[in-house]
């Protein structure tokens, strides 16, 4: 068994994979929610085998040799969780964070042909839909017990509508055809 995943297609939101961020004052990490739809079985499936084997090392390395009562875990029912927000609809999702920057490539091949990497950030962004790399683990932090998510590499899938409602500059605007003369007139 294996506690590494790589996730089918999924929805990215509150991306933080070119830097990272602090949340309430902690040291600041890498970060992105997977919102992965239900009808993703296959991900779904493998995602709790490797919870499951994360458990097991939880309690040979972490626990004192038993399972915890109560036990925090990565997926979430964003139906039950998330309610609110249409986008976590009939989907799973996943908090996955590292303190090192995960790896960030295109799904596009280069001369090699592996992927080429992204170094954009607006490329990758709440919305978009990507495959990511993740690993879980087991871990007891001040009395709390459970399996998290670590995030290792991102591969951008295809755009989507943003999540946070802002539209790209080049879907905005058309491309002007302004005379020299004119550009007076778009300074004003």
């Amino acid at each position: 068994m294996s506690t590494k995943v790589i996730t089918g297609k999924c929805r990215a939101s509150f991306v933080h994979i070119f830097e990272p961020k602090s949340v309430n004052g902690s040291d600041p990490k890498y970060s992105m929610s997977l919102i992965i739809p239900k009808s993703d079985t296959k991900t779904l499936r493998t995602i709790r085998a490797a919870v499951d084997e994360a458990i097991e090392n939880g309690i040979t390395n972490k626990w004192g040799g038993k399972r915890p009562g109560k036990l925090s875990l990565p997926l979430h029912d964003g139906d039950e969780e998330r309610d609110e927000d249409l986008a976590y609809a009939d989907a799973f999702y996943i908090n996955a964070t590292s303190f090192e920057k995960p790896g960030v490539v295109d799904n596009k091949k280069g001369r090699d042909g592996k992927p080429i990497p992204i170094t954009d950030p607006l490329q990758v962004y709440s919305g978009c839909y990507v495959r990511a790399s993740i690993n879980f683990y087991p871990f007891n932090v001040n009395g709390n017990k459970g399996v998290a998510a670590g995030l290792n590499n991102v591969q951008f899938w295809c755009d989507g509508e943003p999540l946070n409602g802002r539209v790209r500059a080049e879907d905005e605007f058309d491309a002007l055809d302004v005379e020299e003369d004119d550009e007076d007139d778009f300074l004003d």
